[in-house]
């Protein structure tokens, strides 16, 4: 049985598809490291990109760190990062020509990111993209971080999609693994790892950027896919 446009949804993660903030968040984590003294290298805050702040916070400072502590510290991180992001967001190459085939074609269009709603929000304003998107799936909506499904989950209902007609854009492995155990097909970019780590986290096709990415090619793949 196939299925009309119309049902599919796209859902796109934040940090590193939409837009490229691996510098800034790099930028806002070593600032917040500054201010209270915790060890956060480059390399470690590369390693956890795409986790949530709670995740990343008890690898740092263990188990016994307080939910309290965890919403102080988060706060304060994010917090830098919109100082250092506002006026400097812009969308990655071929992003904005993806959203308005996907658009065009009938496709509801969700965000579902580890970030805080803030972030999110002052990607859609500074990019022109209010009203674009059915649903706005952040940290704020989820109680477990990816490789748990749950932010897609959250993604496809709040947007009134189903998880066998939609499909995920991600850079990262723990991305695309949730995407996977939603039920989802991932394309995996590879803005932030290799094309390796992608495949080996399971996703279901592997591209350098979304430039010229062929949204039509892609319709035929989930309608075949569900046929």
């Amino acid at each position: 049985m196939s299925t009309t446009n119309g049902s599919f949804l796209a859902i796109f993660d934040h940090d590193g598809v939409l837009v490229d903030t691996l510098k800034l968040h790099q930028d806002a984590w070593e600032e917040l490291g500054r201010q209270t003294g915790m060890a956060l290298s480059p390399e470690f805050i590369h390693q956890t990109f795409g986790m949530t702040n709670p995740s990343i916070l008890r690898m740092v400072v263990g188990e016994t760190i307080t939910d309290a502590e965890i919403a102080g510290l988060s706060d304060r991180k994010e917090v830098c990062y919109r100082d250092l992001a506002r006026g400097r967001i812009a969308l990655m190459d071929g992003v904005r020509d993806v959203l308005d085939a996907l658009t065009e074609a009938g496709v509801a269009l969700a965000i579902g990111s580890s970030g805080v709603r803030a972030n999110l929000d002052l990607t859609v304003s500074e990019c022109g993209l209010d009203g674009r998107f059915a649903k706005i799936a952040s940290l704020e909506d989820v109680t477990r971080g990816k490789p748990d499904p749950q932010v897609f989950l959250a993604a496809a209902a709040g947007a009134g999609g189903a998880p066998e007609r939609s499909v995920v854009f991600e850079d990262a492995p723990v991305g695309v693994q949730a995407a996977k155990a939603a039920g989802m097909y991932a394309v995996g970019v590879e803005s932030s790892n290799p094309a390796q780590a992608l495949w080996d986290a399971g996703a279901d096709e592997v591209v350098a950027d979304l430039r010229g990415y062929d949204v039509t090619a892609l319709l035929a793949r989930l309608r075949d896919r569900r046929s």
